[in-house]
C-alpha cells in the first residue's frame, strides 16, 4: 500500500528540485528522504525521478504521477478543511425556506434551536407559498410539505404527514356525515385549488389498498387557511393536514370525519440544490431536521 509520507516526499523533491532542498523543507535526513524516494518507486514499480550525481528530473511516468497526485492532495486538503469546520464552529448564513403557514410555527423553533447549537451561524428564512427556484434565490434548504417539484433538487424525506377530512358541526347536521369516502360525491366540499390534484382525493382502506373519489363544491380557495375557515364556517367538508386544523378540533369548531380511511399521507421533504458537496452548515441542518421530525410526524 502506497504511503502518504512517501508520496509527501515524491512531491517536495518535485517542487525543491533535489533530494537535499526537499530533506530541508520537511525536516527530514537526507537518508530518510532518498529511502521514501526508493520505496515508493518499488511500489508503484517505476522509476520516477531520474537522478545523476549532479540533476534529477521527472521521468514522464514521475510527471503523471504528480500530476495525478496534485488532484488527491487537494481532495485530502478539502476532506481535511471539512472535517475541521464540522469539529470546530460552523460559520455564515443558512438560507431556509418553507411555506408561509408552516415556516413561522414549525421551522422559526428548529432553526432558534440549531443556531443555539452553533453560535456562529447567522440565519435568513424565507416563507412564501410560492414555489422558488433555489439556484436563483440562493436557498441552501427549502422544507415543503408535498411531492417534490423539481427533479433536478435532492430530496429528503424527513416525515410522512397525516391529513384528516373534517367539517363543521353545522354542517354535518344540514347535509349528514358521509360514512365511506364514496359518500364524499354526495357533499359540496372546499376545494384547494392549488393542490395537485384538487378534485380527487385519496383515501387508504384496510385491505382495499388506496381509494380515489372525485369530489365537488361551491367554494375553492389556493390558500390552506382560507380553506381550513371555509369549513369551519360551515361552507362544506374539507381536507387538510392535521397539525394544521388541530387548534379547530380541539375549539370544537370542526369535527374529524372518515377515520377508518384515512387520507393518503403527503411527505415532509427537505430539498436543496445538487452540488459535490454541501457547506458543513447545510448538511448538519439537514440531519438536524430528520433527528427532529418522527417517521409518522403529526
Amino acid at each position: 500500500m502506497l504511503s502518504l509520507r512517501d508520496l509527501e516526499v515524491f512531491v517536495a523533491i518535485a517542487e525543491a528540485g533535489s533530494l537535499t532542498a526537499a530533506a530541508q523543507r520537511l525536516g527530514r535526513s537526507l537518508q530518510a528522504v532518498s529511502r521514501s524516494l526508493q520505496s515508493l518507486e518499488a511500489e508503484v514499480g517505476a522509476t520516477l525521478i531520474a537522478r545523476t550525481t549532479r540533476t534529477l528530473r521527472l521521468t514522464p511516468a514521475g510527471q503523471r504521477f504528480r500530476e495525478r497526485l496534485q488532484d488527491v492532495f487537494a481532495e485530502l486538503e478539502t476532506a481535511r478543511a471539512e472535517v475541521a469546520e464540522e469539529t470546530h464552529h460552523l460559520r455564515g448564513t443558512l438560507r431556509v425556506s418553507a411555506a408561509t403557514q408552516f415556516g413561522p410555527a414549525y421551522v422559526v423553533p428548529l432553526v432558534s434551536e440549531f443556531l443555539t447549537r452553533h453560535p456562529g451561524l447567522g440565519a435568513a428564512l424565507d416563507f412564501d407559498d410560492e414555489y422558488r427556484d433555489p439556484v436563483k434565490s440562493g436557498v441552501d434548504v427549502t422544507i415543503r410539505i408535498g411531492d417534490t417539484p423539481d427533479s433536478q433538487l435532492v430530496a429528503r424525506r424527513l416525515a410522512s404527514v397525516r391529513r384528516v377530512v373534517f367539517a363543521a358541526p353545522d354542517y354535518l347536521e344540514r347535509r349528514g356525515r358521509p360514512l365511506v369516502p364514496a359518500d364524499l360525491a354526495g357533499h359540496d366540499c372546499v376545494i384547494r385549488s392549488n393542490a395537485a390534484h384538487p378534485r380527487l382525493w385519496r383515501f387508504q382502506s384496510p385491505g382495499q389498498g388506496e381509494i380515489a373519489v372525485a369530489v365537488k363544491g361551491r367554494v375553492e380557495a389556493n390558500h390552506a387557511d382560507a380553506v381550513n375557515r371555509a369549513v369551519a364556517c360551515g361552507m362544506g367538508i374539507g381536507i387538510a393536514t392535521l397539525w394544521q386544523i388541530r387548534p379547530l378540533l380541539e375549539a370544537g369548531k370542526v369535527e374529524r370525519l372518515l377515520s377508518a380511511f384515512e387520507p393518503t399521507p403527503v411527505p415532509l421533504n427537505a430539498l436543496w440544490v445538487r452540488a459535490p458537496r454541501l457547506p458543513a452548515r447545510t448538511r448538519q441542518f439537514i440531519d438536524f431536521l430528520a433527528e427532529r421530525f418522527a417517521d409518522e410526524w403529526l
